[in-house]
């Protein structure tokens, strides 16, 4: 071959190479899944990664997911709303609408950033329900109307359980939020069924990550409202959760086992805690929650049956608290062990509380529990700047700490509580507490020991 022939073949090859590399970067990118949200985040919302820059000298095979033959191009989302009434829902308040839910939960699980629509200007009843992972991630759960369990325990079907209600196990990247109503139909359990440990959760989040739960009026359940257990990165907010001031053990979220927590921007009133964080729990921060009429914000209770239970690094802050029988308490059984520390309640109003600061380490149901020598230990606890209205009937601040494991590093700054009406009959009220006063308590709290208690307790049990 002479020297044109190889200028010409070589001149041809080029021409070639500079076409094919466009068709390669354009059907990459048609192929190319958009990005999960970085797991490692305590928190839903971050923008996830960049996609990488696309080379186009270096061409490889379309990027799926093994299970998954078909991928979705970006901005694919015409299979993406799965309706329950095309699944048969009819929405009239009296229809079980049970098995439409779970064929559009069963549809809607397999396919990424999904959502279960929950039309408006409709009433669904639906039976208790396993709504189980693991699914795609993006599954959204959009309740505009409302939802409710069977009206009352004469009406539950007798093979499911009475424990719960809605469970939402082994997710990932999961959302529920709308603008509708769960109803739980709880005044007609209180009505029938006499004791409160009978009654149904209404919604259980259960061993899931990187859960979002958002804008829903949750009212009426006949124990829990929300519960989470064995969870972590759980994103509440925005949240209105309501019951009668009477209803018994109706905690509006109750958390425990349970890491990396916000809870913002929600209004509760009930016949128990707003919010009770129990065992197992670190890493929760809690802003501008309304809580009243209640028994306040808990930690715990925590220790009963001689457990061990640990629980750090919780936030409360920029809260109101009004006509409720506590505020911000720690209640702790006799004969536990682990502790409570790194706890800080700051920015929070009282409007005629009972307890406003309350550390009850006597905490029992009943009059028959017996005094022992372990407790949890209680440590590190921040108030600042909690002022407002007490109820007289008890006094404001109460730390009733354990005869054997003294609670220490107490810290009083800016705490501010008057009378809402009358004058105090019972000065604050200490027991084995040990903290400083940064500034002037109102009313004043002579009865804080100052330093670390003289003989302390080996801690080793104690330690988390």
């Amino acid at each position: 071959m002479d020297l044109a022939h190889v200028c010409f073949f070589i001149w041809i090859l080029a021409i070639l190479t500079f076409y094919q590399h466009p068709i390669i970067v354009n059907a990459r990118y048609h192929y190319h899944k958009k990005q999960q949200k970085t797991k490692g985040s305590p928190f839903i919302g971050e923008a996830p990664a960049p996609a990488p820059a696309l080379v186009p000298s270096t061409p490889a095979d379309p990027p799926s997911i093994p299970s998954d033959p078909y991928p979705t191009a970006p901005g694919d989302t015409s299979d993406c709303i799965f309706d329950v009434t095309a699944y048969g829902a009819v929405g009239d308040g009296s229809s079980d609408d049970t098995a439409a839910f779970r064929e559009a939960w069963k549809a809607a699980c397999s396919v990424e950033s999904a959502t279960i629509l929950v039309p408006s200007d409709k009433i669904f009843t639906i039976t208790s329900t396993i709504f189980s992972g693991p699914c795609k991630p993006g599954l959204v759960l959009q309740v505009n109307g409302v939802l409710m369990p069977p009206k009352g325990p004469d009406c539950w079907p007798k093979a499911d359980k009475r424990k719960q209600w809605l469970v939402f196990y082994r997710l990932d990247d999961m959302k529920l939020t709308g603008n509708g109503t769960i109803e739980g139909n709880g005044h007609e359990w209180v009505q029938k069924v006499r004791l409160c440990q009978d009654h149904v959760k209404a919604l259980l989040f259960f061993m899931s990550s990187n859960i979002v739960v958002s804008g829903l009026r949750i009212q009426n359940s006949p124990q829990f409202h929300m519960k989470f257990d064995g969870c972590e990165g759980v994103l509440i907010e925005e949240l209105s959760i309501s019951t009668p001031k009477l209803s018994p053990n109706t905690d509006g979220i109750h958390i425990e086992n349970t890491k990396s927590v916000g809870i913002y921007n929600s209004m509760i009133s009930n016949g128990d805690d707003c919010i009770s964080i129990g065992p197992g729990c670190s890493n929760v921060d809690i802003n501008g929650v309304t809580c009243g009429p209640s028994h306040g914000i808990s930690i715990g209770s925590l220790g009963v049956h001689n457990s061990q239970a640990c629980v750090s690094n919780i936030t409360v802050r920029n809260a109101v608290i009004r006509e409720s029988d506590n505020g911000v308490r720690i209640k702790t059984w006799q004969g536990g062990t682990g502790s409570v520390s790194g706890i800080s309640f700051e920015n929070i109003q009282m409007e005629n509380v009972r307890n406003c600061i309350i550390v009850d380490q006597y905490y029992c149901l009943s009059k028959e529990c017996l005094n022992q020598t372990s407790a949890v230990y209680v440590t590190d606890i921040r108030y600042k700047n909690i002022k407002g209205t007490y109820d007289v009937r008890n006094p404001p601040i109460h730390f009733a700490c354990s005869d054997t494991v003294a609670c220490t590093n107490i810290t009083m700054a800016e705490v501010e509580l008057l009378p809402q009406e009358g004058e105090l009959v019972d000065d604050p009220f200490c027991w084995n507490a040990y903290g400083i006063e940064e500034t002037l308590t109102i009313p004043p709290i002579g009865c804080l020991q100052e330093g670390m208690p003289q003989a302390i307790t080996e801690t080793s049990q104690y330690s988390c």
